[in-house]
């Protein structure tokens, strides 16, 4: 049993990481390379990776799909000496309306504008930080969804996630707060119960001990008898 509320506890974290790691803000310090626009067929199940900003979006097969081709700087260690290389990262433009994941974005013109005066060349970069959900994935089709882009001085520069690190503090606190009304509620509510109920299991198993007793006395009598 208790290899099972382990087992349990470990889905339900595994879970839940999966789809914070989705649905979290994101951010890459990329160079725009190009914008463009695209239909996409939405009929089969990796509509999930779309965004649904309307009803009519459950019912449309496809639809245009504004897109963002970035390219930023990835370092690795080879030996002991650090190295840079590109990596290409395409992000969709999608408004999110008033659906999940609830970023409430509608400003998706604007940020297709703001991503094509923030395109460059490598001789003349211009660095954006690009705030993002979602995954990448080739094989699905899959795109991260760009929230918002601003410039930035150049790719090294430090972003602080502030939001996740607010989001995660209130996370702990909302667990741990929850924690302690449930061990309040049981302990004035669910615990007497139980005592109480197992204290009246006693009394019916003394009671019925008793009367087993007392009939095996008045057998105990007919048997004297004959």
């Amino acid at each position: 049993m208790h290899r099972i509320k382990i087992a349990f506890r470990v889905l339900v974290f595994m879970f839940g990481w999966v789809i914070l790691h989705y649905a979290l803000p994101q951010h890459d310090i990329v160079r725009v390379v190009n914008t463009y626009q695209e239909r996409q067929d939405l009929n089969d199940w990796t509509r999930i990776f779309w965004a649904r900003p309307d009803d009519q979006s459950a019912t449309i097969i496809n639809r245009d799909v504004q897109f963002i081709q970035t390219v930023k700087k990835k370092t690795f260690l080879l030996g002991f000496v650090q190295r840079e290389t590109t990596e290409v990262m395409v992000y969709r433009n999608e408004d999110t309306g008033w659906s999940w994941p609830f970023y409430f974005k509608f400003d998706t013109a604007s940020l297709q504008t703001e991503a094509d005066d923030l395109r460059s060349t490598p001789e003349q970069p211009k660095w954006a930080v690009v705030t993002h959900y979602g995954w990448r994935n080739e094989y699905f089709s899959a795109f991260p969804n760009a929230i918002a882009i601003r410039p930035v001085e150049g790719p090294n520069v430090t972003i602080i996630p502030w939001f996740n690190i607010a989001f995660f503090v209130f996370l702990m606190v909302g667990i741990v707060f929850i924690r302690a009304m449930w061990r309040q509620f049981r302990e004035r509510t669910v615990d007497p119960l139980m005592d109480s109920a197992g204290h009246r299991v006693d009394e019916v198993q003394a009671d019925m001990a008793e009367r087993k007793g007392r009939v095996s006395q008045w057998l105990g009598t007919w048997r004297s008898k004959k």
